[in-house]
């Protein structure tokens, strides 16, 4: 396929099991599967989804939807998503349990803790979301389980970073958004051109490059930012950067999570896990004989916790060596650079603050 051309668009695991989830609870409660079904999505967005399969059992209702990730390279393309629903006790509401081929949380520093079946903060309440609204329809309470399983998904995550994550038995229920974005390097950079363009050519002084929704909407909140301000960055932070050179504005801001600013202030350009991993032994030496446990830790935002406990601060170096990073890149007299360091939740961990970046 040519990069150039406009890339389909798919769902996520997590809107694929929301989908699932809420036609089953109509099962559930006596009533016909939909077929499609409709959820909503964090965006507002209400796409339909097909079911694959529905069976009634004694005490449950189990519904399957087959995954399309649009024209993304996903691992996960084509595989069925399964939710079986139990009903819980009276006003124990919705809980979660993984099933045959979706992987359970063993390890410390991820989203969710050890014990946790991989189903992300964002794809539990896209869950519960929906299965509120289909229980005001139906005149129930939304008391269930929702156990997730994906047939081969075992299989499947071999192809994942989940083992190395310490996630065991299986894939994650992923997605922020509900939406996959197709992963398309000359599309994505064409993208940040215009965005830099438009900006520009609207006389605006400052642009903010992301790395992701999350880190945007806390940059935009921290910057006081237009919406034409955002430059969907994603991984391309060199792309952006470059363009900038060339064609700069008054200042620059840099914003992302600990992990893609830690591979930054590495020297990565493109943030993406297949062009570099977080190096644990580059933090631990940012943060010095304090917390020699570093080296060891399960992920970045582990290794920032690590940290935390020992009283180092890791974000500020990361940011200031993330900073040159980007410096070397911008190089332009008229311009001033910030980094900025947010957690999973947008909370600020560090920022540079807006400095000159000499040519």
């Amino acid at each position: 396929m040519d990069e150039g051309a406009t890339l389909r668009k798919g769902w996520t695991t997590g809107a694929c099991a929301t989908a699932a989830a809420r036609a089953a609870f109509a099962g559930l409660c006596g009533a016909d599967f939909p077929d499609p079904v409709t959820i909503l999505l964090p965006g507002g967005q209400t796409p339909a989804f097909a079911l694959a399969l529905t069976e009634r059992g004694e005490d449950f209702v189990r519904v399957g939807v087959v995954k399309d990730a649009g024209d993304d390279p996903d691992v996960t393309h084509g595989a069925t998503i399964i939710v079986t629903l139990r009903w819980n006790a009276s006003s124990a509401g919705v809980s979660f349990a993984a099933g045959a081929g979706v992987g359970v949380v063993t390890r410390p520093g991820l989203p969710l803790p050890p014990g946790e079946p991989a189903i992300n903060p964002m794809p539990r309440q896209m869950i519960r979301t929906n299965l509120e609204a289909e229980a005001a329809l139906q005149g129930r309470a939304a008391d269930v389980t929702v156990e997730i399983s994906i047939p081969n998904g075992e299989k499947i995550a071999e192809r994942t970073l989940n083992g190395r994550l310490g996630i065991v038995g299986g894939l994650s229920i992923l997605g922020t958004t509900g939406v996959v974005t197709p992963f398309s390097c000359s599309a994505w950079i064409a993208s940040i051109h215009r965005g830099v363009d438009v900006a520009r050519a609207m006389g605006l002084t400052t642009v903010a490059g992301a790395t992701g929704s999350t880190s945007e909407a806390a940059a935009r909140k921290l910057l006081g930012l237009p919406e034409e301000a955002l430059i969907d960055m994603g991984d391309f932070v060199g792309g952006m950067l470059k363009y900038l050179h060339k064609n700069p504005v008054p200042r620059v801001a840099v914003a992302g999570g600990m992990a893609k600013m830690t591979k930054l202030a590495q020297g990565l350009l493109d943030l993406h896990s297949k062009r570099g991993q977080v190096d644990l032994d580059f933090l631990a030496g940012l943060a010095g004989a304090a917390a020699p446990e570093i080296r060891n830790a399960n992920s970045a935002k582990h290794a920032f916790e690590l940290a935390e406990q020992a009283g180092v601060d890791l974000a500020g170096p990361v940011a200031e060596a993330a900073w040159v990073t980007a410096a070397q890149v911008l190089r332009t007299q008229t311009c001033q650079l910030d980094l900025i360091v947010f957690d999973r939740d947008g909370g600020l961990l560090a920022r540079t603050g807006f400095r000159p970046v000499a040519d």
